[in-house]
């Protein structure tokens, strides 16, 4: 039991003597180098066939609001950022994922449906090259019913997810 509470000690001891060896770590899991301050996010323009006129700035929001709840770093407009992220926003599908069956002489209706976006994501370092990384990101929710109604809704819930799985990318090496 004292041979544990030595070795606690110590480890305590340790971090606390020399916390510029190590990353910072964030309730979130993610390790940002420690000279890492500014990062740069710009907007994601909407390149997707189908286009919704609020999505490139409600994405581009929400990827900003993950950082600044989630790090300590600063969002500047600065050339020199310690990090970049660009893109654009490149599908946006609203596609049947099941069919309900219907009489022989009406068209077929969609009995559940898939929004899917995409987002085109480049993140550069300036500090560290091996953390660069170009990549696209898929997120889909089905719904059924009517689209209009539930848009909205859908979108956050995706950005969400997107937002989610770039942050992991960019600061936590998933």
């Amino acid at each position: 039991m004292k041979a544990a509470l030595r070795l606690l000690i110590l480890c305590i001891g340790l971090f606390l003597i020399c916390p510029s060896c190590t990353y910072k770590l964030s309730l979130s899991g993610s390790s940002i180098p420690p000279a890492m301050k500014t990062i740069r996010v710009d907007f994601f323009e909407n390149n997707a066939q189908l286009v919704v006129n609020t999505l490139s700035t409600q994405f581009t929001e929400a990827l900003k609001d993950r950082i600044r709840t989630t790090t300590s770093l600063s969002i500047v407009r600065s050339e020199e950022a310690d990090g970049v992220m660009s893109g654009s926003i490149t599908d946006y599908n609203i596609a049947p994922v099941s069919v309900l069956a219907t009489n022989p002489n009406v068209a077929p209706i969609a009995g559940a449906s898939q929004l899917t976006i995409t987002v085109s994501v480049k993140y550069v370092s300036n500090l560290d090259k091996k953390n660069n990384f170009e990549q696209s990101f898929t997120k889909s929710l089905p719904f059924s019913g009517d689209i209009n109604t539930q848009e909205q809704t859908l979108i956050t819930a995706i950005n969400k997810q997107l937002t989610e799985d770039i942050f992991n990318k960019a600061f936590s090496n998933w």
